[in-house]
């Protein structure tokens, strides 16, 4: 694939530089938000040879290019003036208004989805020590492992600053003020007072000892409404003195007020949360499963995969060690490239025979898309295979409580994230599952399908 060419293709069909408000990517998509997005041609863009899909999502055009994605966003970056979209830029007139579900989803998903490599690296050395333990490779009382344990629990203790940053992206505002916030919430001596349970006060207004380590929902609202608080502050600061009286406004009013306030809401709400969570996890085990086991792939489709369950996901981890959504995000992707396999095996033409086989076991690995633009949506039968035997294997990993202790993609590459030292069983049958969905998935589609439907 001739990289350069199909980012000025794209780069073309959707208006240039000028048009460009935001650009980024993640595993398998291209996410721009557009200035002015009236005037697109999806279809257009969906016609390039290697572009497998396009949705509008959250405000968002996301542009589906699997695994070749990192190389168009790097051709694309390199046709953008070094100034021009790292921040958001005021959208056009003409731009259409947002929902306010679209705006919260494209919020989510534009806070998240940055940190995912940082937690997704974190959480595979936690495996790593996991499986070296199992092995009796590392004792637990060695240096290898006190230095792997802090290693890997790095990315989600320091998680608020790292959201910090993200969000003041989202939210428009400095981030390195952001991230000082996020510092504040994280400061050694509130962990040292709650440890030694001492009282901490601001102005007379108790500072709750709460430790922040690991939340997700306490700093997103600070940074939220310190984002208006330093357009206030920049507003009334004379130019002369806003360089410094801007942050310095900033800093002074919402450190306090969040750690009186904001932040110890964000805990209750998130708590809250996992509560609900937990109770869902506690009485109905199949639940979560089979939801994402048979809506995984609708998920995808919208763009909301990531808002819908990063949240959740990341909440359930840093509260009890462990999800399980997981299992059932495991059924559906191994649904999904086994029903392209077989759609392959079916084909006649050698190329898409090719492509259907590369993006099947592209699906195998974790990542979908391939699987699911290019070959099961497009025939259909298929998509329905992968809804069914996703959601009969999810039930199965459901009732046996399967669950996932680390927070990474789903596939054939990252089962030791199922490995549980606490239960050895539960391994088993996270593979049990995958092959259920397997044998399910590539049988159904094969039942469905007929060679004479395979047109290409």
């Amino acid at each position: 694939m001739d990289y350069k060419e199909l980012a000025e293709k794209i780069f073309i069909r959707i208006g240039g530089q000028e048009n460009i408000s935001h650009l980024a990517h993640c595993a398998t998509r291209l996410r721009i938000t557009l200035a002015n997005n009236v005037k697109i041609d999806k279809e257009d863009i969906k016609n390039l040879k290697g572009v497998l899909g396009v949705v509008e999502s959250g405000g968002q055009l996301q542009i589906i290019l699997g695994q070749h994605v990192s190389h168009i966003y790097s051709e694309i970056d390199k046709m953008l003036s070094p100034n021009d979209v790292k921040t958001e830029r005021k959208t056009s007139n003409k731009t259409t208004k947002k929902s306010i579900v679209s705006t919260v989803l494209d919020t989510i998903t534009g806070i998240f989805t940055p940190v995912l490599s940082a937690i997704t690296g974190a959480a595979m050395v936690k495996v790593l020590l996991i499986l070296l333990t199992l092995s009796e490779l590392v004792k637990k009382d060695s240096d290898i492992y006190i230095t792997l344990t802090f290693i890997s629990d790095t990315a989600f203790f320091f998680l608020p600053i790292m959201l910090a940053y993200s969000a003041a992206q989202k939210f428009k505002m400095n981030p390195y003020v952001a991230m000082t916030l996020g510092g504040v919430l994280m400061h050694p001596a509130l962990t040292q007072l709650k440890a030694t349970k001492g009282s901490l006060a601001f102005l007379g207004i108790d500072i709750p000892l709460i430790s922040y380590g690991s939340t997700v929902i306490p700093i997103i609202l600070v940074i939220w409404l310190a984002s208006y608080v330093e357009r206030l502050a920049d507003r009334i600061s004379p130019s002369s003195l806003v360089f410094f009286l801007k942050p310095f406004l900033t800093v002074l009013i919402m450190a306090p007020l969040a750690l009186t306030l904001i932040a110890p809401l964000g805990v209750y709400f998130g708590s809250g949360l996992g509560f609900a969570i937990n109770y869902i996890n506690s009485n109905f085990t199949w639940l979560l499963p089979v939801i994402f086991g048979i809506f995984s792939p609708i998920f995808i489709m919208t763009g909301m995969h990531y808002a819908v369950t990063i949240p959740l996901v990341i909440t359930s981890i840093a509260t009890y060690g462990f999800d399980m959504a997981g299992a059932g995000f495991l059924m559906a992707n191994i649904a999904q490239g086994a029903a392209a396999l077989a759609v392959a095996r079916l084909a006649v033409d050698r190329d898409f025979k090719s492509m259907a086989n590369a993006a099947g076991f592209t699906g195998l690995l974790g990542i979908t898309e391939p699987a699911l633009y290019g070959v099961n949506l497009k025939f259909r039968k298929p998509f329905y295979a992968v809804m069914i035997s996703g959601g009969i294997a999810g039930l199965y990993v459901g009732f046996f409580g399967v669950k996932r202790l680390a927070l990474a993609p789903t596939g054939l590459t990252t089962l030791p994230i199922f490995v549980d030292p606490e239960n050895s069983i539960n391994f088993v049958h996270a593979i049990i599952g995958l092959c259920i969905s397997f044998v399910m998935s590539y049988s159904l589609t094969t039942l469905f399908m007929r060679k004479t439907d395979i047109k290409v």
